[in-house]
């Protein structure tokens, strides 16, 4: 058998059903082996929109994404889009195309040294020098991409070692691999810690969502009269509506989220890498708060300067070990009426706003009159990010997908349709801004051409908001580098040209209808929203830890 066929075999026998790529020179045999594959290859435009549909696959299905590009420029451009999913520990297979391998180190055309720009942002590497090599490259790149932390495995494959022929009897061999360490030996003492606690908070991060622990998280909460908090990567573990759930912590997280949490004397952290944005100097617990640290990765332990119980283990696991040993707790009614306190605030903010121009709270508004539970949301990367994760109602895990410690702009379309492969019959729309749209535009033609007919709400409001927002509170408002609005294109136009559709709203009434098209549609839409440039995505806390709080209009 070929080495392009074994390979192809392999994916098949685990259940891939699609490749995300764009064909080049040194993967010619393996397209060639595509046309006759039950594999179904969806090309993309630009090979770093390769690797976010497949990232936007993994998170919508839970299963490994599989990417495949050419040697050279395809390998640098697909960098971008497995940087992003290593930084969210989101499941991959990423494979290169390369040159022969007597070519290696010789400047051959497209040659570029894939296995040493991998290696920073892949939990494993492959170079497959020797087809012999390939089944375990695959077998093993497999296994370790899904187990323990999850996170992208690279596989370079050289045009030689595929145009070679293998015994497939090798292609069966079961590959062992290590099994992460566990360490559970601060669990007595995280168990007596709850039980002595007066004012529990639960801070529940991604890991919740790629452990599938979202029952056991909730059953935890319940138990012991805990609130959750969630950082952005944790949107979905906890239901918006479950009352102990008071959304999200961090720089642009819920005013009640950052309340409770400075009240709290004990955090128990569940698959949170307590990243800069939601662990700051202004969200740091309180002098004397415990904190209770979970997590499959020791190397996220001890990041947050407190003193924790650090427990290395499967989230499974040891939330079954806890819910468990708890049997019996008793709750602190006085603590849930404080946090059912701050919850009430936050719900109470308005967001239908009549404001014109247009405000985002409004746009989220109106858009979640078209979320229902099996809606898949994902955003890019910006102020339409912080709206969509501040306002939008999300039910379950796995259904809002974003970019969280790469912080990618351009990551929205490409990842919705990803997540719209996975799941073609659910309805599939991506906040996005113009910014980040204009970044990978082009990938209307790959929506068009599959037939994905996603839904692209995109927030108009001429600028790099964020950015835009940075310069405004913090360096007296010098806009530098900043604006788009002189040089945009017409977005509904641009959409038709690619064979989507399309509709501008201009006035707050407009928006409604505006989705009600959308999402009815059997081709891809986009609703170009003109947006207030001027409405700023508060609360902030800014990153001087000198400088206070930045409210809204929310009167919390």
């Amino acid at each position: 058998m070929k080495g392009s066929r074994a390979l192809l075999k392999m994916l098949e026998d685990r259940d891939v059903t699609k490749i995300f790529g764009y064909p080049g020179g040194t993967v010619i045999p393996i397209y060639d082996e595509i046309l006759n594959s039950p594999i179904d290859h969806v090309l993309v435009r630009h090979e770093q929109c390769a690797g976010h549909m497949a990232d936007g696959y993994a998170r919508a299905s839970g299963k490994p994404g599989v990417c495949l590009v050419t040697s050279g420029p395809g390998t640098t451009n697909v960098v971008t889009g497995v940087g992003t999913a290593y930084a969210d520990s989101i499941p991959m297979l990423v494979l290169t195309g390369q040159v022969a391998s007597g070519s290696l180190g010789l400047g051959a055309f497209q040659e570029v040294d894939a296995f040493s720009l991998m290696m920073p942002v892949t939990k494993y590497n492959y170079r497959v020098l020797e087809l012999p090599q390939l089944p375990k490259a695959i077998d093993e790149g497999w296994k370790v991409a899904q187990m323990g932390r999850p996170g992208p495995v690279h596989v370079d494959l050289p045009v030689d070692s595929m145009n070679s022929d293998i015994d497939e009897k090798l292609l069966g061999q079961d590959y062992q691999v290590r099994t992460p360490r566990t360490d559970l030996g601060n669990l007595p003492a995280a168990i007596q810690a709850i039980r002595s606690s007066s004012r529990p908070v639960i801070l529940a991060g991604g890991g919740i969502i790629g452990s599938d622990t979202s029952e056991q998280l909730v059953k935890l909460a319940e138990m012991i009269g805990a609130p959750v908090v969630t950082p952005m990567m944790g949107v979905g573990a906890i239901p918006f509506d479950h009352p102990l759930n008071l959304g999200t912590l961090g720089m642009h997280g819920r005013l009640c989220a950052y309340s409770v949490i400075k009240e709290a004397d004990l955090v128990i952290a569940l698959g949170s890498k307590f990243s800069d944005r939601t662990y700051s100097p202004h969200t740091r617990v309180s002098p004397g708060c415990k904190v209770i640290h979970v997590d499959i990765d020791s190397t996220e332990f001890d990041k947050h300067k407190t003193a924790a119980l650090n427990i290395l283990g499967d989230l499974r696991v040891v939330l079954d070990m806890m819910i468990e040993q708890l049997a019996g707790i008793q709750q602190n009614p006085a603590w849930l009426a404080v946090a059912a306190g701050y919850r009430s605030r936050c719900a109470s903010c308005k967001t239908d706003y009549d404001d014109s121009p247009i405000l985002p709270q409004r746009i989220m508004h109106e858009l979640n009159k078209f979320i229902d539970k099996d809606t898949i949301v994902t955003t890019d990367v910006g102020q339409n990010q912080m709206w969509a994760m501040h306002h939008l109602k999300i039910t379950r895990p796995r259904q809002f997908i974003s970019s969280g410690g790469f912080g990618t702009m351009g990551f929205g379309l490409p990842s919705a349709i990803g997540a719209k492969c996975a799941f073609p019959e659910k309805k599939v729309v991506t906040v996005t801004g113009d910014g980040g749209l204009l970044m990978v535009v082009q990938e209307l033609a790959t929506a068009v051409a599959e037939n994905l007919p996603v839904v692209i709400c995109l927030i108009n409001n001429g600028w790099l908001g964020m950015v835009r927002q940075w310069q405004k509170l913090f360096w007296n408002k010098r806009y530098s580098a900043t604006k788009l609005y002189d040089s945009n294109p017409d977005f509904v136009k641009l959409a038709e040209a690619f064979g989507a559709r399309g509709v501008t709203v201009e006035r707050p009434g407009e928006i409604e209808d505006a989705f009600r098209q959308a999402f009815a549609s059997d081709k891809p839409f986009l609703v170009n929203i003109l947006a207030d440039p001027e409405e700023d995505m508060v609360p902030m806390l800014p990153p001087n830890p000198a400088i206070p709080l930045v409210r809204g209009r929310c009167g919390f």
